[in-house]
């Protein structure tokens, strides 16, 4: 059932519109709600197929779910519609307003209103795509300060990887963090590259999400085997930045395990055909963020590296 969250008049005689499609069967006292959220940046475009391939199969397969789930695939549908990162109009970063306000702009009206709406959930699941210059390995992140709540549901979502954020460095800003402040507990999926859909990437959320209704009783149908996710949890992440301009080759590839010092890239001069600089790994570990635009600059960020040792 489609559903109206928030509606706005916009000008020439066009509306704002936010929409949300309910699925629902055997619903009870006792049965759970899951919300899939995505499409709060208009150029992150991955979580818009894992929304869509869930809705079919739940609609399908409607007799093995018992629950509610529901699926918001575009919170910044005027970003979607003119792929733009931030709030077209505003120039800002919707994820940068929550929990919005009633009575403020239609960006953080429309946030007031987000929120309100999945208030009372069991679970929000919030995904996102990486911009258009670093691809990212399929990851949940949750802060230290949720951790301990979220851990578990993060381990069954079918990820590669679970970074856990110091605390500094969550924004208090996000739907995430007004959502878990609220009593939702709400999970961050980060994956592929902005303006892409890396169809392999999103069925294997769509399986991790299956697993996880089926872990909270929602779900009796069909599993494929999950994945166990490397967490980060005690273990420093490296980030690898740039001291050349030029053009980035890559000699890593995503989930790569590398031993310090070993070369994941070299740089380039188009000009002039030389390297500019050779890209060594700071860390033994493992590469779960690399870069997709090969133009970098001076601090450009290259990769992240999880540092841990194999064997250990």
């Amino acid at each position: 059932m489609i559903k109206p969250v928030y509606t706005a008049a916009l000008p020439v005689m066009e509306n704002f519109v936010i929409q949300k499609n309910r699925i629902e069967n055997n619903v009870g006292e006792n049965t759970k709600r899951v919300c899939i959220v995505t499409g709060t940046h208009g150029d992150e475009l991955e979580g818009q197929y894992v929304c869509a391939r869930l809705a079919k199969l739940l609609n399908e397969e409607k007799d093995k779910f018992s629950g509610t789930v529901d699926i918001y695939p575009a919170l910044n549908p005027l970003g979607i519609d003119s792929v733009t990162r931030g709030f077209p109009m505003f120039d800002l970063d919707m994820n940068r307003i929550f929990p919005g306000s009633p009575t403020g702009s239609l960006a953080e009206a429309a946030a007031h209103n987000i929120v309100r709406d999945i208030e009372g959930a069991d679970i929000c699941i919030d995904i996102h795509s990486s911009n258009i210059y670093l691809r990212e390995i399929p990851q949940v992140r949750v802060s230290e300060q949720t951790a301990d709540g979220l851990l578990q549901y993060a381990l069954m979502l079918n990820t590669d990887f679970v970074w856990i954020h110091a605390a500094a460095t969550v924004l208090e800003s996000t739907l995430a963090h007004a959502l878990n402040l609220r009593g939702v507990k709400t999970l961050v999926v980060e994956m592929g590259v902005g303006m892409r859909i890396t169809e392999g990437y999103c069925t294997q959320l769509v399986d991790g999400i299956l697993n996880l209704l089926y872990k909270l009783g929602m779900w009796s149908g069909r599993l494929r085997l999950t994945r166990s996710p490397i967490v980060s949890k005690d273990r420093n992440v490296s980030f690898v930045n740039s001291d050349a301009a030029g053009v980035f080759i890559p000699h890593a590839a995503h989930g790569d395990y590398v031993g310090a010092n070993d070369c994941i890239g070299t740089i380039i001069d188009p000009l002039t055909g030389n390297i500019a600089e050779t890209v060594v790994a700071p860390c033994e570990g493992f590469v779960f963020t690399l870069r997709e635009y090969p133009v970098v600059f001076g601090g450009s960020l290259l990769a992240r590296i999880l540092e841990y040792k194999k064997d250990a």
